[in-house]
């Protein structure tokens, strides 16, 4: 077991320090990664909040059969996408309003740091839904392909296929905003 699993057995066996550990370690990046399924930082913030309180309340078990971190993130997935499903009972949104795509808020920049870091997330946005995941996951929360397939509930083949497919995306729509990829 790593350090983040250690963490999680200490607020099972009573020290809260532990869970307090955890929301610190990973409230940034799971925000961010909500925010690529829900397209809304403030909602993507309540359902991380949601997710960490699942995982104090129930504290559901760790069988380590993925890392830690695949497995939190999978929790904060399934949140959002038990969110999604009960908004979508309550009203019917328009083609227009799903797809919309919200600015990059302060949070966001602050983050990833740069005008090069901001253009290529705000590139990202612009991918579809699946891409997007995939690349923020492989690359800004450093997930191997076999832990990314286990959070979006994919085979391990599927996942590397959508980050070929997602990679040509981004190159694609960097050059489309005038980004010259240079190839050594």
């Amino acid at each position: 077991m790593g350090n983040d699993a250690d963490r999680y057995r200490r607020f099972l066996d009573g020290d809260d320090n532990g869970l307090i550990e955890i929301i610190d370690e990973y409230h940034e990046g799971m925000s961010l990664y909500l925010n690529s399924i829900v397209n809304d930082m403030n909602l993507a913030e309540d359902i991380m909040q949601d997710a960490f309180v699942k995982l104090a309340i129930k504290k559901p078990a760790f069988k380590g059969k993925c890392s830690f971190k695949t497995w939190l993130f999978t929790i904060a997935r399934n949140c959002a996408i038990d969110h999604l499903r009960k908004a979508q009972k309550k009203s019917v949104l328009s083609l227009d309003e799903q797809i919309q795509i919200p600015d990059v808020t302060d949070t966001e920049k602050e983050f990833l740091k740069g005008e090069q870091n901001v253009e290529l997330y705000k590139a990202m946005k612009r991918l579809n839904p699946d891409y997007y995941q995939v690349l923020y996951l492989m690359y800004f929360e450093d997930l191997d392909t076999s832990d990314i397939a286990k959070i979006m509930h994919k085979a391990k083949r599927q996942v590397s296929d959508l980050i070929f497919r997602a990679r040509k995306s981004l190159k694609n729509e960097l050059e489309r905003k005038g980004f010259v990829y240079e190839k050594y």
